[in-house]
């Protein structure tokens, strides 16, 4: 059985298998042991941490299989993007240039750098193992959208409002489009070179480097105009879990591929909006079923799974042997609870 959980340092090999195969969709989790280490021990004591409001946290999480103990995906959460630092982005604009004794009034797309993000909870690190589960339907959205159970259970670590940075549009070797006609001309590095160097951490030095003046988009070429907001291929599908959870995409785009931005205010999110917490007994779940995200209400013995469950719930819901099991629950313990298709939501 799939199920979610926070990662430790025991599972860092197969996270670093994860993240060397992930190539560029994977950029926020660089394939270096050392690094990754850091992600997972920032992850434990911030688990640890007795948190008031949210803070320099971040959080990893796994899918894994009960039966193989075989890791299936990684997604992590920062509770607070920019922390030390601004956390930096481009901003769509129209700029409006006009001229009454030329009589021109002419409106010119154009990038801004922005720091506007900073501050928001940023969701990161996602990575499913397509290849190995093409046919298990639940699992991604188990893996993006199980973080957002853990953020509506412990809402107090988090920001009000929540984003995601998706990569752009790359080929094979790596090379950006976006990148080449911008990037490039300041910093005479590679996409995948500049990737690896800044490895998922703040880039602010990029924002340092780069002009702060308007970057006129008509003046890009046709190829780097097109991709802008474009997810990667092997991106579309953590697009489709956030879109299924109600982030949506906004002026944003990423400073290096300009990748889309996608956003959302914590109380719409279906995860957050419509979840709702129950006692647990366990036994057999009998007449029409729906699946459900079903998490306990623990923090550093967080779990969640796939269960299904009748569509209309009571107060006091019965979960088979099997789902108590990896929840790790007793009878009469807490569950948190979500349909996993809302009415109303996004396909």
């Amino acid at each position: 059985m799939l199920f979610v959980r926070p990662s430790k340092l025991s599972d860092l090999d197969q996270i670093e298998r994860m993240a060397r195969s992930g190539g560029p969709v994977l950029h926020s989790l660089p394939p270096d042991r050392s690094r990754l280490q850091q992600r997972v021990n920032d992850s434990l004591n911030s688990l640890r941490s007795e948190v008031e409001c949210p803070g320099e946290e971040s959080y990893l999480f796994v899918l894994e299989d009960s039966a193989s103990g075989r890791l299936y995906g990684t997604a992590g959460i920062m509770a607070m993007a920019g922390f030390s630092e601004p956390f930096y982005a481009f901003r769509n604009e129209v700029l409006v240039h006009a001229s009454r004794e030329l009589k021109v009034n002419h409106r010119v797309h154009a990038l801004m750098m922005s720091h506007e993000l900073t501050g928001r909870t940023r969701l990161t690190g996602f990575y499913f193992d397509e290849a190995a589960l093409g046919n298990a339907l639940l699992a991604p959205q188990l893996l993006s959208r199980s973080r957002m159970l853990f953020v509506a259970e412990h809402r107090e670590r988090f920001s009000s409002e929540i984003f995601s940075v998706l990569p752009g549009v790359a080929d094979e070797e790596g090379r950006s489009p976006f990148w080449d006609g911008v990037g490039y001309k300041f910093f005479r590095r590679d996409f995948t070179q500049m990737e690896l160097a800044s490895g998922g951490r703040s880039r602010t030095f990029i924002a340092e480097m780069m002009q702060v003046d308007p970057l006129y988009v008509p003046l890009l070429s046709e190829e780097a105009q097109r991709v802008m907001g474009e997810p990667h291929a092997g991106a579309r599908l953590n697009y489709r879990c956030h879109l299924a959870e109600g982030l949506e995409p906004d002026k944003f785009v990423d400073l290096f591929d300009a990748g889309p931005v996608l956003t959302a205010p914590l109380e719409v999110c279906q995860s957050v909006r419509h979840s709702q917490v129950h006692s647990a007994l366990r036994g057999e779940v009998s007449g029409p079923t729906v699946p459900y995200l079903v998490s306990n209400t623990l923090t550093g013995d967080f779990r969640c799974t796939v269960a299904e469950l009748p569509a209309r719930l009571e107060s006091e819901i019965v979960l088979p042997q099997e789902v108590a099991d990896v929840l790790e629950i007793a009878d009469g313990d807490e569950v948190r609870c979500v349909p996993l298709h809302v009415e109303g939501a996004r396909p």
